[in-house]
């Protein structure tokens, strides 16, 4: 059965806004398991990411997760934020360490605050029983020291009380299913839910990429090279490049996927198509979905 969930970021204007709301209704009876609200690279959206996630927790059947960072906040002012979503009915929390404020050298932790994402996790269990999401790095995260430093900072994470991880965006599927079997040969056995960015803008991408140190294949360079003043040819590649690896990674037995959506719903949608997911029309309300072929 294919599991899907969706990310979105809080919208800085009103044109944003109804962008996001108009992806997380055409989304919707697709039936994710969550939709994660990001939360700022510095954690500056704190505000917007609570009401976005409580606007979807009270509108919509769907299951909100805010993600929660370690940045520009004490242990008690983190724990009171987790106190009061789980008292709004959210279960599910996407933990992470977070990046440094904008013009920061690098991170350093506050000085009464969570150091790092492991012990954020241990810091959400004890308040309540929370569902957290970490997050995973299949070309290591540009700040660890060394890949297996990363890999045993994911374990400690999963240890401590985290029910998955979901990586960083990438598109060598084969660099996926060999972190994959590096999670495996480590004694890891949540599960690895690969993070699928679909290109909307080919020069936006590259620029994160380059931010976090994923690699962008040479095959993937000469499929969009001379597409800048194309960009009905552009959303075909795009659509055709993500289908493809969401199809290798369904023949390699994975069945959990999550769609950075960057808020717009078209690209992730055809995808989902593809996976099989289907809105059922009987129960649009619910968003209930049923796998192509399912027996009602």
């Amino acid at each position: 059965m294919i599991n899907v969930s969706f990310e979105f970021f809080p919208p800085s204007d009103a044109n944003m806004e109804a962008t996001l709301w108009c992806s997380v209704e055409r989304l919707r009876p697709l039936a994710p398991k969550f939709v994660s609200v990001t939360y700022g690279a510095d954690g500056s959206t704190r505000a917007r990411t609570h009401e976005v996630v409580s606007r979807i927790q009270a509108e919509t059947a769907l299951t909100g997760a805010p993600h929660l960072t370690c940045v520009g906040a004490s242990r008690e002012e983190v724990l009171a934020i987790a106190r009061k979503y789980w008292q709004q009915g959210i279960r599910h929390i996407v933990a992470l360490r977070g990046d440094p404020p904008q013009g920061a050298p690098c991170y350093r932790p506050h000085p009464d605050g969570f150091a790092y994402a492991v012990d954020l996790v241990a810091g959400l269990r004890r308040v309540a029983d929370f569902d957290i999401s970490v997050a995973a790095y299949p070309e290591t995260h540009p700040e660890a020291p060394s890949p297996q430093f990363d890999l045993d900072n994911l374990k400690r994470k999963l240890d401590a009380g985290a029910s998955r991880a979901i990586t960083q965006f990438f598109f060598d599927t084969d660099v996926f299913l060999r972190f994959r079997d590096q999670c495996a040969a480590a004694g890891i056995r949540a599960p690895i839910v690969p993070g699928i960015l679909p290109i909307t803008r080919f020069e936006r991408v590259r620029r994160m990429a380059q931010r976090c140190r994923t690699s962008i294949p040479q095959w993937l360079e000469q499929r969009f090279a001379g597409l800048e003043d194309d960009p009905e040819t552009r959303r075909l590649i795009a659509a055709s490049v993500a289908i493809e690896q969401v199809k290798t990674l369904e023949r390699h037995g994975v069945c959990d996927f999550h769609f950075y959506t960057l808020n717009r719903a078209e690209l992730t949608y055809a995808i989902c198509h593809t996976l099989g997911l289907r809105p059922d029309a009987q129960a649009p309300a619910a968003g209930r979905t049923r796998a192509a072929g399912e027996v009602k």
